[in-house]
């Protein structure tokens, strides 16, 4: 059923609705659907890579604005919607886990699971259900949500579609060192000043 999902999503490229498309699932992806807008994102972005930061902004805006609706289903719906998305998802159990990560690290969770392969979804509906201060968590959303996908389009931007293969090999690596890195900067930051 993914695969289909997955073939679904990327015959959007190949129609003049793409930008649509990748709006839409950007903002689905951030709140409950199983497929990330990366793949589109890759896909618009090697067919125009002219069109790469283009393409990112549009998948980061609608990926917050889905957060935005993720963050709305933990606070208001959590009981009905949102339980089913988590459990959807197999993470019910991980629940007070996320709290924590939350009690702990605050926006730093929702940056790291906005920049990761972490099911972003999860934390923009715990978020809500949580209560996180909604500027913090829109900061954050946008911060390492325009990180994510504007590493994946200025990278074609720059390198063209050859570099597509490489993403698509190494994404997850990618994503775990620029993390590793940000994450670094940000100790190095704090120590110094």
């Amino acid at each position: 059923m993914l695969r289909r999902l997955y073939d679904w999503v990327l015959h959007w490229a190949e129609t003049p609705y793409g930008s649509w498309a990748l709006f839409l699932l950007a903002f689905c992806e951030s709140s409950f659907f199983p497929i990330p807008p990366d793949i589109l994102l890759i896909a618009l972005a090697v067919a125009i890579p002219g069109k790469a930061l283009f393409y990112s902004l549009i998948c980061s805006v609608g990926s917050v604005l889905g957060g935005c609706l993720g963050y709305l289903i933990g606070w208001q719906f959590m009981a009905g919607i949102g339980n089913r998305i988590i459990e959807f998802y197999g993470l019910s159990e991980k629940m007070v886990y996320i709290q924590t990560l939350y009690q702990a690290y605050d926006a730093w969770a929702i940056g790291i699971a906005g920049f990761t392969p972490i099911p972003y979804k999860v934390f923009t509906i715990t978020a809500g259900a949580f209560d996180i201060n909604f500027t913090v968590f829109i900061l954050a959303s946008v911060v390492s949500r325009s990180a994510r996908f504007f590493l994946v389009g200025g990278l074609i931007y720059i390198f063209g579609p050859k570099i597509q293969q490489f993403i698509d090999k190494y994404f997850d690596i990618l994503v775990v060192a620029f993390t590793v890195l940000l994450v670094a900067g940000f100790v190095v930051i704090k120590l110094v000043l």
